[in-house]
């Protein structure tokens, strides 16, 4: 039901295929961030015709509003909000962490506030895992904590209770529709990523997501986290890393050996009126797109770009229309998904190699160090 076979690769890069109750995945993929049981401001129909294969939903938020167990007698996430197409649920474990005013954490579990209305609760890997089970996504995560990357010794500590709670999860597990992940943690010392990424890997889950990361560190220490984890991981599973997704965080990163990503980058830029273009990010309040007849991309094949200008665009933003905001959104999902597919042609048609640089000149990123 999970298999995963991979079809080409170059050095560590892979293009490959992972197979779920609700269809096949190409990987490298970019899944868009569906927080709440939707992507903000698109509908179902406009991910299809982005070409979006995966979407994620979050698990404390939902658990929340309006409940897993509402969720669950809907018929579950992909029928309650109409997405036909596989799904990924995180464990709440990244939620817990931001919520580190108002959380205590203990070896059994979690104890937060409610950022809502300021209840109490808890989640313990046994309940964690009870709610992605609801929910019904494709694949769901362990429990998992969180840590600064910056601290060292409670970096152990929240790896060992990961681990942990890791096993747990699994034991909690139920049903045999659901991809469970183990996540890897560690900050970003690379002795405690080896071990823990020697641990998750043993436990043999259909996949392996890489948590911890984009909180905080350095490119550079990213960077240097998947050089020591991947080539630790099974080269049989795909690898999620979880939370990332900048135009060049994603070449590095397929470059490293990781097939999965998600992030609310392109969605949240759009809210703040900005876009992806290949002159860089583009402020679309700027007074020099008043006039400008262009699409936001000209290479793009999204609806936005097959049908509007920049002129238009800005406009919508100087006026506070809502279409603003599901347009740019549609504009820069797309180009992410675009660079993604682009990325995979490379590796199957054995030019990715040669094809780094000048995408990484493209985004603003660093070239790849070598691996």
């Amino acid at each position: 039901m999970f298999d995963f076979t991979i079809h080409a690769r170059k050095d560590r890069a892979r293009a490959g295929v992972f197979s779920t109750p609700h269809g096949e995945l190409l990987t490298p993929v970019f899944a868009p961030v569906g927080t709440q049981a939707t992507v903000k401001t698109l509908t179902p129909e406009h991910l299809k015709d982005i070409h979006a294969s995966l979407v994620l939903s979050n698990t404390y938020h939902l658990y929340l509003r309006p409940g897993d167990e509402l969720v669950r007698d809907m018929g579950g996430l992909h029928q309650f909000m109409q997405w036909p197409n596989p799904m990924l649920t995180d464990s709440g474990g990244y939620q817990v962490f931001s919520l580190s005013k108002t959380r205590k954490i203990d070896d059994d579990g979690v104890t937060f506030k409610s950022h809502i209305d300021g209840s109490t609760h808890r989640f313990t890997p046994e309940k964690s895992i009870a709610i992605q089970q609801n929910l019904g996504a494709d694949i769901i995560m362990a429990f998992d904590e969180c840590s600064d990357p910056n601290d060292l010794a409670y970096s152990r500590i929240a790896m060992e209770r990961t681990h942990r709670w890791a096993e747990r999860s699994l034991q909690a597990k139920t049903r045999p529709d659901q991809a469970l992940f183990g996540i890897v943690q560690g900050g970003v010392d690379p002795d405690l990523r080896a071990e823990s990424a020697r641990f998750i890997a043993a436990l043999d889950t259909p996949g392996i997501a890489i948590g911890g990361l984009s909180v905080g560190e350095t490119k550079q220490e990213m960077h240097d986290t998947l050089d020591v984890v991947t080539p630790l991981l099974p080269e049989n599973k795909p690898r999620y890393l979880m939370g990332v997704g900048t135009p060049e965080d994603l070449i590095n990163g397929i470059a490293r050996g990781v097939d999965i990503f998600d992030c609310v980058l392109p969605t949240r830029l759009a809210r703040h009126r900005s876009a992806f273009a290949p002159e860089g990010r583009l402020n679309m309040m700027n007074a020099a797109f008043a006039r400008d007849t262009r699409p936001l991309d000209e290479t793009c094949d999204c609806y936005t770009c097959r049908t509007f200008t920049r002129a238009y665009i800005r406009h919508l933003i100087m006026a506070r229309e809502l279409l603003a905001g599901t347009l740019l959104s549609i504009h820069n999902l797309r180009a992410l998904i675009r660079l993604v597919a682009e990325i995979r042609s490379a590796i199957v048609d054995g030019t990715f190699e040669s094809r780094v640089d000048g995408w990484l000149t493209q985004w603003g990123g660093n070239a790849v160090r070598k691996i």
